[in-house]
């Protein structure tokens, strides 16, 4: 298992995105030494130019292209508020490792997935317009007690979707790269997809799962089927997706688009059958608490001579 050793009273100095993280991280230890910086402003200076740790800011945090990775020559470790880590992942130098925030979002995002799916099958998203034009419109719409949910992700957050879903007697399949007990393999989907109600998409960007959910994988969904994206914008093709929610035959709850943010004018904001949020899934009042507790975690590691956890890449 990797580690970020240090020598013996050797002060551990880290880069941190605010106060609070800075804070946190100082408590743990005397040999902490916090600064907060702002990466566009390009590579640190003084101690802070002695950083072995980086902890980006949360919320679209990219690498910077002005130097400051560059300047930074002792730096050995990335640690991510976030889960996703395909920004950064195969771009570090040599000798960095990443590590992502796995599991501060789940309990998060895992909700989003559940009360999107609960709104959309409900027909939740049409009261609400009726109600904004003040029309008592009666209707059924469809129910997810008993529905055929499709997880495409097997992972932390997949399986607590799964968990939740539970109550509502669903028929769960899981699907994943690699097949193994109660997971189906992807080369599976083709004979899955027809018979999902609801599939709800929560893997990785890869360049395998880039672009995944293109024309051929929602024709072969059922009419009237709901897809759920809880991934990344970029797993599914938005063409093709409107081109089946302009034509009635399927629906759609996403957090998150490509592009993303999604621009003024663009046609997914009027799609029929489209519920729509602007990439919130993850954050709740306790996200911010949970992945700070993510960072002093590694922090607390690495002090300790500890293997370091949620490793994403090591180079």
């Amino acid at each position: 298992m990797p580690h970020l050793p240090l020598e013996p009273g050797e002060t551990l100095h880290v880069l941190v995105p605010s106060r609070a993280i800075g804070a946190a991280v100082e408590d743990l230890s005397p040999r902490v030494r916090a600064h907060r910086i702002d990466p566009d402003d390009g590579p640190p200076s003084g101690d802070a130019a002695l950083a072995q740790v980086w902890v980006p800011r949360s919320g679209g945090a990219t690498l910077p292209d002005n130097g400051f990775v560059e300047g930074l020559s002792r730096l050995r470790l990335v640690q991510l508020l976030s889960a996703g880590a395909e920004k950064f992942a195969g771009r570090l130098p040599a000798g960095v490792m990443l590590c992502n925030a796995r599991g501060a979002h789940t309990p998060s995002t895992a909700e989003w997935a559940v009360t999107v799916t609960l709104a959309a099958q409900r027909g939740i998203p049409f009261f609400v317009r009726e109600q904004d034009a003040g029309r008592w419109s009666f209707s059924t719409h469809s129910s997810l007690v008993g529905a055929r949910v499709l997880v495409v992700g097997a992972g932390d957050i997949g399986r607590a979707i799964g968990r939740l879903l539970a109550g509502f007697d669903v028929e769960l399949t899981y699907v994943a790269r690699t097949a193994r007990e109660g997971v189906r393999a992807m080369r599976d989907l083709p004979e899955l997809l027809p018979h999902a109600d609801v599939v709800i998409l929560i893997v990785p960007v890869t360049a395998e799962t880039t672009g995944m959910v293109d024309a051929g994988f929602l024709a072969a969904m059922q009419d009237g089927a709901l897809l759920v994206n809880a991934a990344r914008g970029v797993i599914v093709d938005t063409d093709a997706l409107l081109t089946e929610l302009r034509a009635g035959r399927l629906r759609a709850a996403l957090d998150v688009t490509d592009p993303e943010p999604l621009p003024p004018g663009h046609p997914l904001w009027s799609a029929p059958g489209l519920l729509l949020t602007p990439h919130v899934g993850g954050e709740v009042p306790q996200t911010g608490a949970r992945a700070a507790a993510a960072v002093t975690g590694q922090i607390a590691r690495i002090l300790a001579g500890e293997a370091l956890e949620n490793v994403v890449d090591r180079y």
